[in-house]
């Protein structure tokens, strides 16, 4: 059984599309950061860096009582090793998926996440640092649309970095794209969508969050005004 420590962000949807797709057991566990949830010491145990998701493995493979892990990343690889799906055994395939994998956690995601931020939730419209993620975005767009060009899947076969990456292109058109201009990664995106687990992880979040878009500005202060937590 895997506990999952859950907000409705593109990097919670990794993680609820893996499970889904394994049927691997697991118990939602909502953190709702717009509330400061992700501040109880009880979750900083399990992600020390006050971020979604995080999951405990009760029944890790050594047997020796159970197992946090935090970063989506290095959730999906840990999932994919326990379970066996989604990442090949093979060196070379191993490689490419988890490269690929790497690419949207330190790039993909971040400069989206920016570009969300300066676009939908900074007070004040900076236009040099909407235009300068806008155009990021568009890049990495078209990285991906490149690599599409001759494979169904970003690694081939369907993996975990197709799961990482897919629900950042979810909200294209708050990022100031038009998937009909990337004319393969719009292929993947809709091949993606059509998956039933894929649907039933976004059931999970419209149940968990049905005002996903929703903001307060008491939410703002909380996502965005952190700076170094007091010592305890």
């Amino acid at each position: 059984m895997i506990n999952l420590y859950y907000w409705t962000t593109p990097n919670g949807h990794k993680i609820t599309i893996f499970l889904e797709e394994t049927g691997l057991p697991y118990t939602l566990k909502p953190i709702d950061i717009g509330k400061g949830e992700q501040f109880a010491p009880e979750f900083l145990k399990v992600s020390p860096n006050n971020r979604i998701p995080a999951i405990v493995d009760l029944e890790p493979g050594d047997g020796k009582g159970p197992l946090s892990i935090f970063e989506s990343g290095a959730i999906l690889e840990y999932l994919a090793d326990k379970t066996g799906k989604f990442l090949p055994r093979d060196v070379r395939g191993r490689a490419e998926v988890i490269q690929w994998l790497f690419w949207q956690m330190g790039g993909l995601g971040p400069m989206l996440g920016q570009n969300h931020h300066f676009r939908g939730y900074a007070a004040e419209k900076i236009t040099y640092a909407i235009e300068r993620y806008t155009k990021e975005t568009e890049r990495l767009y078209g990285i991906l649309d490149e690599r599409l060009a001759d494979r169904e899947f970003i690694a081939g076969d369907y993996s975990i970095a197709d799961m990482a990456c897919y629900p950042w292109i979810v909200l294209h058109e708050r990022q100031g794209q038009d998937l009909n201009d990337f004319s393969d990664l719009k292929r993947w995106f809709e091949t993606i969508q059509k998956r039933d687990a894929v649907k039933r992880a976004y059931e999970v979040a419209r149940k968990v969050n049905p005002d996903a878009r929703g903001m307060s500005e008491e939410a703002k202060k909380i996502l965005f005004g952190q700076g170094r937590r007091p010592k305890a």
